[in-house]
């Protein structure tokens, strides 16, 4: 696969069901907005693509850290060196959040499971700390989520504009650069090959 260093490359597409649930926030000077429709009205949807990034493609690493829905701390830095990272934007207000959180926690808990070197944190966005938590433990979720709006912005701020649509995750590679990401609601099989891919990289 060849890549550019200026320009993210769509290598893979959603398709069915997926591409049909729409992001619920977007940047509208992004090249994935586009208006929502029916119920949706005042969504807007990413482009439902799978973006990666060959190593030397990928600029300098994302320095992430906040205060946890629950009250705790989480930094980059904290998670130790030789790690690989899932960063996933999403609000309990998102109905495509909601429906990719299953997805999250699955590939979470293998991971966990196998002791993979791989850490996963959600960043919670356009709501109350009391709400996001609410929500994850509703759903089982086992893995931290920074509150943005407990942090002022700044885990949002940290990611130098590589989210612009809600949900979106990233993948990090060992270094804390952004190797793959995907505007839109995720599956598991999706996330997992990304994350595997990133994982068997020299």
């Amino acid at each position: 696969m060849t890549s550019t260093p200026t320009r993210w490359v769509a290598v893979l597409a959603l398709v069915g069901a997926t591409v049909a649930l729409a992001a619920c926030q977007s940047d509208p000077n992004s090249l994935a907005a586009q208006a929502g429709s029916g119920s949706r009205a005042g969504y807007a949807a990413g482009d439902g693509s799978i973006e990666q990034l060959a190593p030397a493609s990928r600029g300098s690493a994302l320095a992430i850290a906040g205060v946890t829905v629950d009250g705790g701390r989480w930094s980059m830095t904290d998670q130790g060196s030789g790690k690989v990272v899932v960063v996933n934007v999403w609000g309990s207000w998102c109905p495509p959040c909601v429906a990719e959180t299953p997805a999250l926690q699955g590939a979470w808990a293998a991971y966990e499971k196998a002791g993979k070197p791989v850490a996963f944190v959600g960043i919670d966005t356009m709501e109350s700390p009391d709400t996001g938590l609410a929500f994850l433990k509703a759903k089982g979720v086992t893995y931290p989520s920074i509150s943005d709006q407990a942090s002022q912005g700044a885990p949002t701020l940290a990611l130098q504009g590589k989210a612009p649509a809600t949900p979106t995750t990233l993948v990090l590679d060992r270094q804390g650069r952004v190797a793959a990401r995907v505007l839109g609601p995720i599956t598991e099989v999706t996330l997992r090959t990304l994350v595997d891919a990133v994982l068997a990289e020299a």
